[in-house]
């Protein structure tokens, strides 16, 4: 099991770059080194945003367990829950505004209901 590793989320990180651009929303810069490794940073508006995969991250939609050694899985994703609820108490405790979004709302199908979302914090 510990060699079972996450490949990224590059994908899912074009989707979203391609929608700001759509939106026409400028002034990020990604991999910058801060708590919670948000995939967009937005400096002048304190602004983080991190895309949630739904495996990992536990997404009440379409996360599950897998069947085999499902007591390891149950407890990484607890795990990477309460991170994800202690990283964004941190960051709002510093100020920042913070946008989470799941990976399932960068399908295309999902696109307008995830601006209106972007637009209300930008």
């Amino acid at each position: 099991m510990s060699r079972i590793l996450g490949r990224g989320n590059k994908k899912t990180e074009l989707a979203l770059l391609r929608l700001l651009r759509k939106l026409r929303i400028t002034g990020w810069r990604r991999h910058v080194r801060m708590k919670g490794n948000p995939d967009f940073v937005f400096r002048k508006k304190q602004v983080v945003v991190l895309v949630d995969g739904c495996f990992w991250h536990g997404c009440p939609r379409h996360g599950h367990f897998p069947r085999t050694n499902r007591a390891f899985w149950t407890k990484k994703i607890r795990r990477n829950r309460e991170r994800d609820k202690r990283t964004s108490a941190a960051l709002r405790e510093k100020g920042w505004t913070v946008l989470r979004i799941w990976e399932h709302e960068l399908a295309r199908k999902n696109e307008a209901k995830l601006e209106r979302r972007i637009r209300a914090v930008f």
